[in-house]
Order: C-alpha cells, then sequence, then structure tokens
C-alpha cells in the first residue's frame, strides 16, 4: 500500500494510512460503488483528504481556517484531484451547518477532538454525517505518550501533573488542550452508535526516536515503520502512543 506522505512525515501517517485503505476498500465492496463519499472534519491542507481523492473518491473537508482551505485547493490542483476535493470552511459543532447529515460513506475526524469544547458532541456529529454502516475514522492525543515524553525529557513533575490533570495536560504551556485514553475514545465513538472495529497506537517510537538517527541510518525508516505497525494494535503500546485512532462502523 502507498503511504501518503513518504518518507519522513510516513512516520506520522503510515499507520492510519494503511488502516484507512483498507476501510475504503471494504466499503467499496459492501456498497458496489467504484467511489465513495468521503467527509474529512478538520482536514486542513488535505494531508489525508489528497490521498483519498487519488483512490478515486469525492472528499468534502470541513475546516474553520480559510488559509489550510487555500492550501487544500493547491495542493489538490497540483495532485491532478481538484475535481473530487472539496473544501468548505467550518467546524464539527456547526458541522450540518455546511454538510448533509447521514450523506457520507466514511468520515475522517483527525486532530480535532483535542480542540473542541465538547468532544462528545464532536464524536456525535462525526456519526450523524456517516450513512448506515458507514466507517468512522477518529484520531486523537494519546495521554500515555505524553506523560512518557515528558518524563523522559526529565520535566517529572509534568509528566505527573499530565497523568493527573483531567484534561491530559502537563501544564499553563502545554500546546494541546485535551488528550484521551484509548477507554475514553472508544466509550465516545460507542455511545454515539458505532461498533469499534480496532484501535492503534500511533506514534509509539517515532517521537521519542533521535530524527537524526531516522534521516541518516541506511534502512532505519523502514525499520521504524514496520515496527510502529506491529506495536499498533497491542494494548501495552496503545497506552504509551502520541496518538490514538479508533476505526469503527456506525450502526444499522
Amino acid at each position: 500500500m502507498s503511504d501518503p506522505q513518504r518518507p519522513r512525515a510516513s512516520l506520522r501517517t503510515a499507520v492510519v494510512w494503511d488502516v484507512l485503505e483498507d476501510a475504503l476498500d471494504r466499503r467499496v465492496k459492501a456498497t458496489g460503488q467504484g467511489a465513495l463519499d468521503v467527509l474529512d472534519t478538520g482536514g486542513g491542507s488535505g494531508n489525508f483528504a489528497v490521498p483519498v481523492a487519488r483512490l478515486g473518491h469525492r472528499v468534502t473537508v470541513v475546516d474553520p481556517s480559510p488559509n489550510a482551505l487555500f492550501a487544500l485547493e493547491r495542493r489538490a490542483a497540483e495532485a491532478g484531484v481538484a475535481d473530487r476535493v472539496r473544501g468548505v470552511q467550518g467546524d464539527i459543532h456547526g458541522l450540518f451547518d455546511v454538510v448533509e447529515r447521514g450523506g457520507y460513506d466514511a468520515v475522517l475526524c483527525h486532530g480535532v477532538l483535542e480542540y473542541v469544547e465538547d468532544p462528545a458532541e464532536g464524536v456525535r456529529h462525526a456519526v450523524e454525517a456517516l450513512r448506515p454502516s458507514g466507517a468512522l475514522s477518529l484520531l486523537a492525543a494519546g495521554l500515555g505518550g505524553a506523560v512518557l515524553a515528558r518524563a523522559l525529557a526529565g520535566h517529572f513533575t509534568e509528566a505527573r501533573n499530565a497523568l493527573t490533570d483531567p484534561a491530559g495536560r502537563w501544564g499553563e504551556g502545554d500546546p494541546v488542550p485535551r488528550r484521551f485514553t484509548a477507554e475514553q475514545l472508544t466509550e465516545a465513538v460507542e455511545a454515539a452508535g458505532v461498533e469499534v472495529g480496532a484501535v492503534h497506537g500511533v506514534r509509539v517510537f517515532a517521537d521519542l526516536v533521535p530524527g537524526v538517527l531516522v534521516d541518516t541510518e541506511p534502512g532505519a525508516l523502514d525499520a521504524l515503520l514496520k515496527l510502529e505497525a506491529a506495536a499498533a494494535e497491542l494494548p501495552a503500546f496503545r497506552s504509551v502512543a502520541t496518538q490514538l485512532h479508533v476505526l469503527g462502523e456506525k450502526r444499522g
């Protein structure tokens, strides 16, 4: 399978992309459609939307940033998929002011829940945008990865703060407003009417490995990608991942 962001940035997307590509392929076979309607809420400049469009699907990106949507338009044009990518300004809470409820075969909600006031409502809206049996791809910041990273950097008090803070923040200077455990995300998804198919740890090792090692050591990048893929679904490693990915299917 191809990865949308090789080589260096693939460490941030490889596991999610492989899982997502498989999920879209299954939806194509289940629906008998050659092309799916995909919604990417918070999709920004198209890190996933453009590769999804390259697979032949129609993608609507909802994002609050005009600059990101302008970059999306340019990126889609450069990739030759401008006719299959549509950008709309909006956010997850006001989602149905700009897109159709129940109009999509798959919804991507990546890097959104960390920044919204009501994550549960955000999940509900993402699910409500799906057609019956549609696929949900949810990616959010993981608590365990932040705790481990602060501890390994020698910031032990900040690590403890993240571990005990209700939002998973390590202090006032923390740029991430909220982090989650795998249990919190799966509970939110299931409560919104989705059957969870898999939970993956993303960037289990990538953020802890010195970049110079990956960039200069022959074969290191591919070896690290394989290690990430092997650890992604193991619960012991999910608990220390920088991000958590939940894949599920809307019930009925």
